[in-house]
């Protein structure tokens, strides 16, 4: 027993180790990796051409803010291959030794710090060349850019010295600020040969800033110029002309103003060359616009005027001949309407519309009568005179197609009244007609709501023919009537149909139900009522009913088919 459990103690003791001994082998081994990792790291880092990249660029005899970026970037490198460079060995040194002590953890923590260390060596080091990088080439970039914005310059100052008359009085201030740029790219060109690439590059900034502003100036300036040289004064001077040979030829202006605002225009123009003088171009753009506008509103003024003129001349007599037409359609209408009020009643205020007509055009008349002498003695704009023209045509137009409207209704009064008299006789005829056609069927006689009915169609019929008959008659209340009759007329005509339908069935129901007279006592029964009710009471549709019910009990089938029967042989029956 004993024996056994020291067995199991040395084994375990065993495995413990074995398991202790590859857990530190394999420690070991990674942190050796990493060392190795940091070790090449490290000789790749100091491979870079650093030291060459300096020197190069400390040939390129730096001054100034340039020199003193220089120097940053030198002093940096300088503490990355001393002190950095010193500190990295020393933490790979303790890492080695470290990891041959068996101190696995602790060599773990000092390789994280090394990793570290060297990972912010490998980040300065990589600015380092990057401004290195951006130091050298500025210089090639300055020259680069420069050579560009100097082609520009010297596009500017030929087209200026060449073309100088486009600019008009821009020139001298535009050959002024050509001045400025040569001294800009003069001291960018003595700063950059001197060494100091980055202080040039500010001053190339603004020669390029003040060279590209000029040539913008010199793209906009020759259209200002010709517009305010030329295109505005000529037409200003056409304008001035024009006001003068139209104020020769008697117009008149109802703008008070229209010198005043020539002259304001004028003005303007002056203004606007003086700020062009300064190369205030954009000053100058928004000027013209308006200027642009006021001269266009110029023209139209007298063209407005001059159209105004051939309006009122071509439209004078034609105006004045439409108001007199308008007053004799308007009379005449009048004594037409007065005619027909004897005959008829006039329902929609006709005649006191027509009287609204001859206020409308006599008050036409007067103005036109007003216009008419002070156009002769050149007192009135044509453009006023031209619209009340355009407004008396359209109240014009509107009377007239009034006019026309309640002439046509005077017309349709007359016409209505003969349809209505052909409607009374055609009443007339039916109720004749329909009399008969009963009297023939010899019934015993005719239910008491249908003879009211049709007394009732009767009276309305005598009515309208009344209302025709009267002196002065009410076409709106005959037409109402009309309507009526013909409603009463067609019900009637239903109701004696069905009447006529319901005791020609009844008839038929009760020959048929015969033959079960003796068999079924209800049969009797029910030809006994129906009889009654057919003969005493006039009930036609009641005793069809009372008979077609019973016979219906007994033969089913029996009412429908004697009621297609007879509807489909209703002659013969």
């Amino acid at each position: 027993m004993g024996t056994n459990i020291i067995f199991g103690i040395v084994i375990a003791i065993i495995i413990i180790a074995a398991v202790l001994y590859a857990i530190g082998f394999f420690m070991r081994k990674k942190n050796q990796e990493k060392l190795n990792d940091l070790e090449k790291r490290k000789e790749n880092l100091f491979d870079l051409p650093v030291i060459e990249e300096v020197d190069e660029v400390k040939r390129m005899h730096l001054v100034g803010q340039s020199q003193n970026t220089f120097r940053e970037w030198n002093q940096q490198w300088t503490d990355i291959s001393t002190k950095s460079f010193a500190e990295l060995e020393s933490q790979i040194f303790e890492v080695e030794e470290l990891n041959e002590r068996i101190r696995f953890f602790k060599a773990k923590g000092a390789i994280v710090q090394a990793e570290a260390t060297m990972d912010e060596m490998e980040r300065q080091v990589e600015e380092i060349r990057a401004g290195l990088k951006e130091l050298r080439e500025s210089e090639e970039r300055n020259s680069l850019e420069v050579q560009k914005a100097l082609d520009v310059y010297e596009d500017l100052k030929k087209k200026l010295r060449d073309q100088g008359e486009e600019f008009g009085p821009a020139y001298n201030e535009l050959q002024k600020q050509i001045k400025n740029i040569e001294i800009e790219f003069t001291q960018f060109v003595t700063l950059n040969t001197s060494g100091d690439p980055v202080e040039a590059r500010e001053v190339l900034d603004q020669a390029e800033k003040h060279t590209y502003e000029v040539e913008d100036l010199m793209k906009r300036i020759p259209a200002a110029y010709e517009e305010l040289n030329r295109t505005f004064p000529d037409q200003l001077k056409e304008i001035q002309d024009g006001y003068k040979k139209l104020l020769e030829q008697k117009y008149v202006f109802p703008e008070a103003n229209f010198q005043e605002e020539i002259n304001r225009v004028k003005k303007r123009v002056e203004n606007s060359m003086n700020d062009l003088a300064k190369t205030e171009v954009a000053s100058v753009e928004v000027a013209s616009r308006d200027t642009a506008s006021d001269i266009d509103a110029l023209y139209t003024v007298m063209e407005r005027e001059i159209n105004a003129k051939k309006y009122v001349m071509k439209n004078r007599q034609i105006i004045e001949d439409y108001i007199d037409h308008a007053t004799k359609n308007n009379r005449q209408l009048l004594i037409e309407l007065d005619h027909t009020a004897q005959s008829y009643t006039l329902n929609h205020n006709e005649l006191g519309r027509v009287r609204g007509f001859q206020t409308e055009v006599d008050e036409l008349a007067r103005r036109n009568n007003e216009y008419l002498p002070q156009l002769e003695k050149h007192e009135i704009p044509y453009s006023e005179v031209q619209s009340f023209y355009k407004d008396a045509y359209k109240i014009l137009d509107d009377v007239e197609s009034q006019q026309v409207e309640i002439d046509d209704s005077l017309a349709e009064l007359r016409r209505g009244e003969k349809v209505a008299q052909e409607k009374v006789e055609s009443f007339e005829f039916r109720l004749r007609n329909l009399k008969r056609f009963v009297e023939k069927q010899r019934l015993p006689g005719l239910p008491g709501e249908y003879l009211e009915f049709f007394f009732v169609a009767t009276d309305r019929v005598e009515e309208l023919g009344k209302e025709l008959n009267k002196i002065r008659i009410n076409m709106q209340e005959i037409n109402k009537l009309v309507s009526v009759c013909e409603e009463d007329l067609d019900l009637l005509d239903e109701q004696t149909k069905d009447l006529v339908d319901a005791a020609a069935l009844t008839e038929q129901m009760m020959q048929y139900a015969n033959r079960y007279r003796h068999s079924h006592p209800d049969i009797k029964a029910a030809i006994d009522k129906s009889l009654y009710l057919f003969s005493k009471e006039y009930r036609y549709q009641d005793a069809l009913d009372e008979i077609g019910t019973a016979l219906e009990r007994v033969e089913p089938g029996a009412f429908k088919r004697i009621e297609n029967f007879y509807f489909n042989n209703r002659d013969l029956v």
